[in-house]
């Protein structure tokens, strides 16, 4: 008998892993039924990856009362699983660019407080294990909003209180820590991180990603400078140097806040889910890995979905189903891909193609199984 384990990522806009999974699976059965097939819909942290966590946990989208980046009441959800007793927070519910106008961008004046205020949530409803997603940022505060709401506090050379915001940075002189909630330290933090960016300098967070947050060039380099007075003040204080830590600029600087206010692990988005979903066990057998994504190019390779599944596999071979592939043939043999779909082969446009994914993933599916049965 056939096992054949279906991975895809989702087709942003049109399908989500699940769904992937389902048309596949009918396919499939359509030409072969003497299978075992596996549906581990995986994510890489960002968008899917709380229909994924819920499918493999069961949890429940919660909703808070808490502050958007410029501080104002919002409500804002996170997945919990009471079972586990783990959440799954995305920063950018509470802190994300997309709660912001055009206008409102400024990562001087934005702060990560109401990211803090949703893990202050999770830990009053008792969670013991966090996972943190963190893309889709408008700040640049190096997590010190977010650790304010769990009780860090942070003050300038005359002993006033900070905010948290991004331009405190430069004026932050000395971080209190008596007041800290006692929970933290006994709860796993994991945080979904997918760059490399240091916390400082040209490959930092404040040159890389405030532009995109709508900083000008002043303001980048206040920012910048305000990251490097955060890392010495953190240094002269607790011998952690941050800038040392791959990822610490991520989220404007809150991979760095996550390290150091909440002990955290930076981890690859996809490498969580697959540890959730216990995804190195259970395609260990399998003759086949179906996978998949909207668009199949060079930048799939990089901590993406389809990377993920190939880092884990081993003997099987590798179905690729996916919207639009940019690959030359060589690129795919040199990563061992033994059968590629692409929708825009049956449909008409790409509005077609994102429009009816399910259908002609399903006709796919039809297709590759007749091939493989």
């Amino acid at each position: 008998m056939k096992k054949i384990v279906i991975a895809p990522d989702k087709f942003k806009g049109s399908l989500t892993g699940i769904e992937f999974c389902d048309a596949v699976e009918r396919g499939i059965k359509k030409h072969i039924e003497n299978v075992t097939i596996v549906k581990l819909p995986l994510a890489d942290g960002g968008d899917g990856t709380v229909d994924a966590l819920k499918f493999y946990t069961g949890g429940k989208l919660i909703t808070a009362g808490v502050h958007d980046p410029l501080l104002r009441p919002i409500k804002a959800n996170y997945l919990y699983a009471e079972k586990e007793k783990l959440a799954f927070i995305e920063m950018a519910e509470a802190s994300g660019i997309r709660l912001l106008k055009n206008e409102e961008l400024n990562p001087l004046e934005t702060s990560t407080f109401g990211t803090g205020e949703l893990i202050l949530d999770a830990i009053k409803r008792g969670a013991k294990h966090i996972l943190l997603g963190i893309g889709g940022s408008s700040t640049n505060d190096a997590g010190m909003g977010m650790a304010s709401a769990l009780g860090f506090r942070f003050f300038d050379a005359e002993n006033k209180l900070l905010e948290g915001r991004g331009k405190d940075l430069k004026q932050l002189a000395h971080i209190d820590n008596s007041m800290v909630n006692a929970e933290l330290r006994n709860i796993k933090f994991e945080v979904a991180c997918d760059v490399d960016n240091f916390l400082f300098g040209p490959n930092g967070a404040a040159h890389i990603y405030a532009p995109q947050k709508g900083a000008t060039k002043r303001v980048v380099e206040e920012l910048d400078a305000g990251l490097r007075n955060f890392n010495e003040k953190v240094e002269t204080q607790f011998g952690k140097n941050l800038q040392n830590i791959a990822g610490a600029g991520a989220a404007g600087g809150l991979g760095a806040g996550c390290v150091l206010f909440l002990n955290a692990e930076l981890k690859s988005g996809t490498k969580l889910i697959k540890s959730i979903a216990d995804f190195d066990e259970l395609v260990k057998d399998a003759d086949w890995i179906v996978t998949g994504e909207g668009k199949f190019d060079e930048q799939t390779f990089s901590g993406k979905v389809i990377k993920g599944v190939l880092d884990s596999r081993t003997k099987q071979q590798l179905a690729v189903f996916c919207g639009l592939s940019e690959l030359t043939e060589q690129q795919i043999k040199v990563h061992k891909i033994d059968y590629l779909a692409e929708m825009m082969e049956q449909a008409a446009d790409v509005e077609d193609s994102i429009k009816n994914a399910g259908k002609y993933l399903e006709i796919a599916a039809e297709r590759f199984a007749a091939r493989i049965k």
